[in-house]
């Protein structure tokens, strides 16, 4: 068993739903924000890193 100090980090996906809508917002492990209404749209923008994100702080 290995201690969770040695294991690489984990990389955090998180979706909130914002009330009174149908809209999900979905912040992913880099920093990159995208809103979508499909939450099949939702998890293939997530795990479909890098394509479609661009990291808060870039201006490229």
């Amino acid at each position: 068993m290995s201690s969770l100090s040695s294991e690489r980090p984990r990389e955090i996906y998180r979706v909130d739903w914002l009330p009174g809508t149908d809209v999900l917002h979905g912040t992913c492990h880099c920093g990159a924000e995208h809103s979508a209404q499909d939450p099949v749209e939702m998890w293939e923008w997530m795990l479909g890193h890098p394509e479609g994100h661009q990291p808060r702080g870039n201006s490229s």
